[in-house]
């Protein structure tokens, strides 16, 4: 049984510098950073940064302090069927968090074709969901029709407010909070939350989504897992050109004294990614004990 993190994870120098020079995190560039990097997490880097060095400290100045963080929990051995919000529902990018996503409707294209994944598609999806592989999620979203393909199968799994990045830009599509709950209860609850019983993804592809997500690497192993147990779980992150500030975010399903809960955290205008990473931690531990009354 895979235990939560006790503390934040601190990254050496060597993988923050690894960290701030591989910019595929989101998808954002064409070039593919070195697949299962799990010594450090694949982020944002320069390119994605651009302007001097002094424009980038003025723009972080500028907006310090005006990080924003929605967080959102659903106990899924509850009556209800609507999670419980904190901050506001509004749309945040997704960065690497969409790769559940991305999966998820490989899956269903699949089962449209009547057949399982390819070994080649499981190749895939396995560092990319694990270790947030880029070269990975750049190959399936290429293959899985980009944007059109993404918004066609979250119309089916009861999706409403996620509208998919732009070209190759995977990382820049939107996102709400109460959305990505919709997304984790077609993965993680009985039924999923497909509109139509045969749109709904099988429970065989709900198994291999949750079996990789109870998986990442550790040190990706932050985030929701923060506020509960028997975590299955997928972060996101992403530095912005525009600012220099960090989009961080984490998804998945945790168990809270016993009762399985699904907890979306997302996050944007963090000075840092570890500041973004508290952000969360400390969100998701507040939801969580608004949500079902324990000591997180």
């Amino acid at each position: 049984m895979l235990k939560r993190p006790r503390s934040l994870p601190r990254p050496r120098t060597g993988a923050l510098l690894t960290a701030t020079a591989a910019l595929l995190s989101a998808g954002v560039l064409g070039a593919a950073a070195p697949a299962g990097a799990a010594t450090a997490p694949q982020a944002p880097g320069p390119s994605q940064v651009q302007g001097s060095a002094g424009e980038k400290a003025a723009a972080t100045e500028k907006t310090a302090g005006k990080s924003r963080v929605t967080a959102a929990v659903l106990p899924l051995d509850g009556t209800g069927r609507t999670p419980t919000l904190r901050g506001a529902d509004v749309p945040y990018d997704t960065a690497s968090i969409v790769k559940v996503d991305i999966l998820a409707t490989a899956l269903l294209q699949a089962q449209d074709a009547h057949r399982p994944l390819t070994a080649r598609e499981r190749a895939l999806a396995d560092p990319m969901i694990r270790h947030s592989d880029n070269a990975a999620a750049n190959t399936l979203w290429r293959q899985i029709g980009r944007a059109p393909g993404l918004e066609a199968a979250n119309k089916r799994l009861g999706l409403t407010s996620t509208k998919g990045g732009p070209g190759a830009k995977w990382g820049l599509t939107r996102t709400t909070a109460s959305d990505q709950i919709r997304l984790l209860r077609a993965v993680f609850d009985i039924g999923g939350t497909a509109r139509g019983g045969s749109a709904a993804l099988t429970a065989q592809s709900r198994a291999y989504i949750r079996a990789l997500m109870t998986n990442v690497a550790p040190d990706q192993a932050w985030g929701v897992s923060s506020a509960g147990t028997q975590w299955a779980l997928k972060n996101g992150w992403l530095q912005r050109n525009t600012s220099g500030l960090w989009d961080v975010n984490s998804v998945g399903r945790i168990s809270v004294d016993g009762h399985p809960c699904l907890v979306a955290v997302l996050s944007d205008g963090n000075a840092s990614m570890n500041d973004g990473i508290r952000l969360v931690q400390g969100a998701a531990r507040a939801a969580v004990s608004s949500a079902t009354g324990s000591g997180h």
